[in-house]
Order: structure tokens, then sequence, then C-alpha cells
């Protein structure tokens, strides 16, 4: 199956519009089963090349999701990291900052979370929170303490732009230090996201998953697509590019989103460390006394 993941690549955002992107496939899809059978071989791959990043333990990929409410971000974790080997990923959920955390910069929390070497790490929300939530809502920057603004009235547009080039400036030195960056924006359409609330609130097993502030945000939808556009704008680069995943599909988006990081740990060609000549003859000598029985 042809993946258009060329086209759903952002390297450059000078011409970018998120109108221009469907929230859907746009044509006929295979059965789930068949996706699903073709998401397996994807997740087989990956498993391959993680354990080989694992052992390798020199370079790290780093994996932002965004989007908005029930887009299918804990989903994807789910279905595409099963198979992968546990110690190598982390997954990292940001919530509202704690107090220690709004005593620092906004990006420290995030910075401290990183991959190490040879791991695999998904935030699910990111940095980025702090140009999405916070200019839609940006009462939410007087908590951060910053010198000279007291409300929201002296955030200038400025404001923003120094935000972008910070947030530009903080993955440039990530990826110089050998962390792959690949930013995903879970694209759902307002349609398929009041679809999804109700079926949280018609099902008690998913009851849990909605919350009544996730309905208030929902008022905001044209400003989060604003936030969005804006940040996808000025943050699109060629050493961390964004990709627009499609999301009306859950199947389809998890299938995107595979293709995507196989290729990105291809890319990356992490190899199994060479051994050097004496551990080479030690391992000869294990052998031997193994095949004995005597050791």
């Amino acid at each position: 199956m042809d993946l258009p993941l060329k086209k759903l690549e952002i390297t450059s955002g000078h011409h970018f519009n998120l109108k221009d992107f469907d929230t859907s496939s746009g044509e006929k899809l295979p059965v789930p089963e068949e996706l699903k059978k073709l998401l397996a071989e994807d997740i087989t791959a990956i498993s391959k090349l993680q354990n080989r990043l694992y052992a390798e333990n020199r370079q790290a990929l780093l994996i932002i999701m965004q989007g908005m409410d029930a887009a299918g971000k804990d989903s994807a974790i789910k279905h595409i990291m099963t198979g992968v080997n546990p110690q190598g990923v982390d997954v990292v959920s940001f919530k509202h900052p704690s107090d220690e955390e709004l005593d620092h910069d906004y990006l420290w929390r995030h910075y401290i979370k990183l991959p190490a070497h040879g791991k695999i790490t998904i935030f699910n929300r990111s940095h980025y929170e702090n140009v999405l939530i916070t200019r839609v809502h940006p009462n939410l920057i007087t908590a951060e303490k910053l010198p000279g603004i007291r409300g929201p009235r002296d955030i200038r547009p400025q404001f923003w732009q120094t935000r972008f080039r910070q947030i530009n400036d903080f993955e440039r030195t990530v990826t110089e230090n050998g962390t792959t960056i690949l930013k995903l924006f879970f694209h759902l359409s307002r349609k398929e996201q009041r679809k999804r609330f109700l079926e949280r609130i018609e099902n008690p097993e998913k009851h849990w998953k909605f919350s009544s502030a996730d309905l208030k945000e929902r008022g905001f939808w044209k400003e989060y697509h604003h936030a969005y556009e804006a940040a996808i704008k000025h943050t699109s680069t060629k050493r961390a590019p964004w990709f627009i995943i499609p999301s009306d599909d859950k199947w389809y988006a998890h299938l995107l989103i595979g293709k995507i990081i196989f290729r990105a740990l291809q890319k990356m060609n992490p190899a199994y460390p060479a051994l050097d000549q004496q551990e080479e003859l030690r391992i000869t000598r294990a052998k031997k006394i193994l095949d004995k029985g005597t050791g």
C-alpha cells in the first residue's frame, strides 16, 4: 500500500496552511484487518531496529505527539509500541506544570525527560503546549513569572516569535547531539471528535476518558487550529520535521506513524557494537567451556 509520507512531511513552513491537509485518507482503505497486518510488519521491523539502537547506545529517537483531545495519541502509542522492548522506550505525558517546574524556564521539564542514548522517548504532548494552550489561554503565561509580564495584556505578538525561535534552538541542540526528532500532528476533524466524545459518554468503560474540560476546550476549536498552524509554520525544519497525520481513521493513522518511525530508524542505521579482538577471544573460550559442559 502506497503511503503519501512525503506529502505529509513539513520541513519548511513558508507556505504551510492546515486547510490544505485532509483529516482522512481521501480514498477507500483496506479493511481494518489488512491495515493491522501491514502495521504488524512495520512493528516487527521497528523492534529489530530498536534492539540495535539500544545495543549501539549512541543515538536516540524523540517522537513528539500533538493533537486535539480524542485525536488518538494514546491509542497510537498503545498499538504501535506493542512488541517493542519496553526497556528501550519511555512515554512521557506532560500535564499542568508543577510549582517546581514553574520555577524554571518552560523548556526545563522537557529537557530532563529527553531520551538517553539508545532509547526511544515519546512525548505525549510536549514543549509545544507552551505555544498552543498558552496562546489560546494567555492568562496561563502569568504563572511562569516572567519579567515584564503580569497579565495577558503584556503579551505582544513578538513574544510568540521569540518562543518559536527558542523551540527551534532547543531542537537544533538536541539533534546536533545525536537525537532524531519526529513531530506528529494528529489532524482530526471536529465531526470525528464529536463522535469520539459521544462514544466515551455512552460507553461506561470509557467514562474515565471523558472530561468536561475537554468539552470546554472544544469551544476554542478555531483558536487551537490557528495556534497549531502558527506553531507548525514556524517550527518545521529539515532537522525536526512535522508530519500531518490524517487521524479520522485510527488504523490508517497508526499505519502512517508506524511507517514514519520505521523509516526514521532505518535512516539512523544503528549498528550492534563491534567487539575488539580480546572480547572475541573471551567469547570463543566461553563457548568451548559451555559446549563441554564444564562451565
